[in-house]
């Protein structure tokens, strides 16, 4: 069964239904949740996660998003727009049985997005991160049920973003001054962390980071599924920990096509790269197609919806490409 292609999760525009529409029209094996940033504050990814957490709420301040008291008028919105989405996928994925993937931001890329009271970052408070963690992951557990409610015949795949996952391992946020940054996060809290929040869900978890050093052994031990990264940022120095990976399970959603405008080559040479990941690692072409997912390489947010629709088709076309011909 080969892996296929999916989409990251942001789209261009802000109507609901046409983005489910092409979410599920692009990839009718593993269709996903549209998210639609340019809809305002509450539909950035964010904000959207801010709306699931469990008593625990934030607003927005000119400086971004802060943790507040009780639930204002953007939780309102950022809860408004996650139903008005689930309700278009709905509609479009009647009768459907097969991998629908749905994302949230990760707990430790909110802990560095999210002010406390005093404008500082979560990040900077142990407990504040724990109590984060434990609020989200009580919301996932609801979100996905109301997603299983929705649509039976999905086996749902929850993918957790966390673009700052390796600022944070590195001690590269940067303070609300910008004149300093937090301290490192310890590796083994920042995986026993993602280990609780993938357990709410009983399907598989992948995490997507569109950023340089993924730290894929870690997102291996913590029990990932399945990693998302951008393709064109990889370095040999990685290969080692992607071959343990991929010999150990590990899906690679890899991230092959442009995610903003830009001149598309042949669905084969877009997987180039991955058929040369594969020889380099000794790994067996046959097993290619089952260990690959290909997607855009980031959120398609900043495309043009034409671009957006032809990037789509373009990954399932290269997905194809790469079970016919793996060698």
């Amino acid at each position: 069964m080969s892996a296929g292609a999916t989409g990251v999760g942001s789209l261009p525009g802000g109507d609901a239904r046409e983005a489910a529409k092409t979410a599920t029209g692009s990839f009718e094996d593993f269709p996903y949740l549209p998210e639609l940033p340019a809809r305002g504050p509450g539909a950035d990814m964010i904000g959207r996660s801010t709306g699931l957490l469990v008593d625990m709420y934030a607003h927005v301040e000119p400086s971004g998003w802060r943790i507040g008291d009780r639930p204002g008028r953007d939780t309102r919105r950022a809860r408004s727009w996650l139903g008005e989405d689930l309700d278009a996928l709905e509609e479009f994925t009647q009768g459907y049985t097969g991998r629908l993937k749905v994302q949230a931001v990760g707990p430790w890329t909110l802990a560095a997005a999210l002010e406390l009271h005093g404008g500082e970052a979560m990040l900077q408070d142990a407990g504040a991160c724990r109590d984060l963690a434990g609020s989200l992951a009580e919301g996932l557990r609801e979100h996905l049920a109301d997603v299983r409610k929705r649509i039976p015949g999905a086996e749902v795949v929850l993918q957790l973003d966390e673009p700052s996952l390796t600022a944070v391992l590195l001690g590269r946020v940067r303070s609300a001054s910008g004149y300093r940054t937090y301290r490192a996060v310890d590796r083994q809290v920042v995986e026993g962390t993602l280990r609780e929040v993938f357990a709410v869900h009983d399907g598989e978890v992948i995490v997507h980071s569109c950023a340089p050093e993924v730290p894929f052994g870690l997102l291996r031990r913590a029990g990932a599924a399945g990693v998302s990264f951008d393709f064109s940022l990889l370095t040999e120095r990685e290969d080692d920990a992607i071959g343990e990976a991929v010999e150990a399970g590990t899906k690679l959603f890899a991230g092959v096509v442009p995610g903003t405008d830009a001149p598309l080559s042949d669905p084969g040479g877009s997987v180039m790269g991955v058929r040369k990941l594969w020889r380099r690692l000794g790994l067996a072409p046959g097993t290619l197609s089952e260990s690959v997912v290909v997607t855009p390489s980031c959120g398609l947010a900043g495309a043009s919806p034409a671009y957006a629709r032809a990037v789509q088709a373009h990954c399932v076309r290269a997905a194809r490409s790469l079970a016919d011909n793996p060698e």
